[in-house]
């Protein structure tokens, strides 16, 4: 992870700028990032336990992928790869929004990212990277948000915003 770089952005999402990773989260800069929901043939979405040891948000649950891109790497291309290094598996995505959101974390770092959204869909199991992912579940999207309501410390900061933005565009089945 370390010396990984990040892409700084503005808030119409031009790139300003790389920073290191650690660096970047600690100081709260706008970054790129994206978020990725692969939805089985009911529509139920695929979810992740982030693994104990990540640097932040260990434990937590959160929607099948996420990530950075590289400098360089266009955003579907690095989703795609994270999809297949954290999940063993990847499937057509299509990037439906962009939400830009600032959340405290824990170990003192501060996500700040500018985030695109992509679905996809997949029928069968995921074989996870166990480094990444400690457990995997399929929930309906209802489900989801009614958990997240009543217990939103077991999720990551960006799950709610970013299903709350596809729920909206009715973009998930309820």
């Amino acid at each position: 992870m370390t010396g990984e770089l990040l892409v700084l952005v503005d808030e119409q999402d031009h790139e300003v700028g790389t920073g290191e990773k650690m660096a970047v989260h600690r100081a709260g800069k706008l970054h790129r990032a994206f978020s990725v929901f692969v939805t089985d043939p009911a529509g139920r979405i695929l979810l992740q336990r982030r693994a104990g040891a990540k640097y932040h948000s260990g434990g937590k649950w959160s929607n099948t992928c996420c990530g950075h891109p590289r400098p360089g790497e266009p955003v579907l291309a690095a989703a795609h790869r994270r999809l297949d290094e954290e999940m063993g598996f990847d499937c057509p995505l299509r990037e439906e929004f962009i939400f830009i959101y600032r959340a405290d974390l824990d170990h003192d770092l501060v996500e700040h990212e500018l985030d695109h959204v992509f679905v996809g869909s997949f029928d069968g199991d995921p074989i996870p990277d166990p480094a990444e992912v400690s457990e995997w579940r399929v929930v309906s999207p209802s489900g989801l948000a009614e958990d997240l309501g009543r217990h939103p410390e077991r999720y990551t900061a960006w799950l709610k915003p970013a299903l709350n933005g596809l729920m909206d565009r009715k973009l998930l089945k309820r």
